[in-house]
């Protein structure tokens, strides 16, 4: 635990405080981290949740229109392509693709180059849908962040990028 009290305290410090009292010997300095990391990520997520929710979509259908859009033009990916980049299991997959497809946001195509492929790609309805769904989330995403300045903004994402690929390695 850091020597310095914040000027304010969240509900990380009452649980610091109590480990402090049951076990003093404890560094909880990960604890203080990755506490606050796990429930500013359920915080916003829920926020970022509602925000699709309005457009009629869930953060699993946010996620595969997405990974289409951000494919670049023509807006097309195959299924396996879809399932590796969100790691999914072609059955669950299949269930988002299904549904997506039914609100004519994208269109299954066989692939012209492999009569056992399919093609997935973006309809203009669900172009315009993931382009309304990433301005609300990062409108969310960017209240969060208005507690800081640019500079710590900055510096909060070079150490959580830090962070991440060590954990990744």
């Amino acid at each position: 635990m850091s020597a310095q009290r914040p000027p304010r305290e969240d509900p990380v410090d009452a649980i610091i405080e109590q480990w402090a009292e049951v076990r003093p010997d404890l560094d909880t300095t990960a604890m203080e981290v990755f506490g606050r990391i796990y429930r500013l990520t359920r915080a916003v997520g829920d926020r970022v949740d509602k925000a699709y929710a309005t457009l009629g979509i869930g953060r699993g259908e946010f996620d595969v229109l997405a990974t289409l859009r951000r494919s670049g033009e023509p807006y097309t990916l195959s299924p396996r392509e879809l399932s590796a980049t969100l790691m999914l299991t072609t059955g669950g997959m299949t269930g988002r693709l299904d549904k997506l497809e039914r609100a004519g946001l994208l269109r299954r195509s066989p692939d012209p180059h492999d009569r056992r492929g399919l093609h997935v790609t973006l309809t203009e309805q669900g172009l315009g849908l993931v382009d309304r769904a990433v301005g609300s989330g990062l409108a969310v995403q960017t209240e969060a962040l208005s507690a800081l300045n640019a500079e710590q903004t900055d510096q909060l994402a070079g150490l959580l990028r830090e962070l991440l690929l060590d954990a990744e390695k």
